[in-house]
């Protein structure tokens, strides 16, 4: 199984713990969540890009793989998160380089 897939697995349970051990930090986090990732000058899918970026930089692969599910819930290619990974590699280099198979790992945990 991959890590991709244990994530996809577990993190309902491990978020809901969290929740239920820290809960004003839910709602705090869950109420800027929506209101920044909503539709607005930059498209939803546009900002999951962002988002899914910037989690490969900071090497979050928690992040990476809940943003990487929500942009292909979004209509997200392959061809198009390929694409995003070489932008991180250029920007980054080497630490991105290696985190690309963590989005590649997610991306056929979640069928593309």
């Amino acid at each position: 199984m991959s890590t991709a897939q244990e994530h996809y697995e577990t993190w309902a349970d491990t978020m809901n713990s969290m929740k239920a051990n820290a809960p004003a930090l839910g709602p705090a986090f869950g109420g800027m969540f929506q209101k920044l990732m909503a539709e607005g000058a930059l498209s939803v899918l546009e900002k999951e890009f962002i988002a899914i970026a910037i989690s490969m930089a900071l090497r979050c692969e928690p992040c990476i793989y809940s943003h990487v599910e929500k942009a292909i819930k979004l209509g997200a290619t392959r061809e198009q998160l390929t694409e995003l990974a070489g932008v991180v590699v250029m920007m980054q280099g080497g630490p991105g380089y290696v985190y690309v198979p963590k989005l590649m790992d997610a991306m056929q945990a979640k069928g593309i």
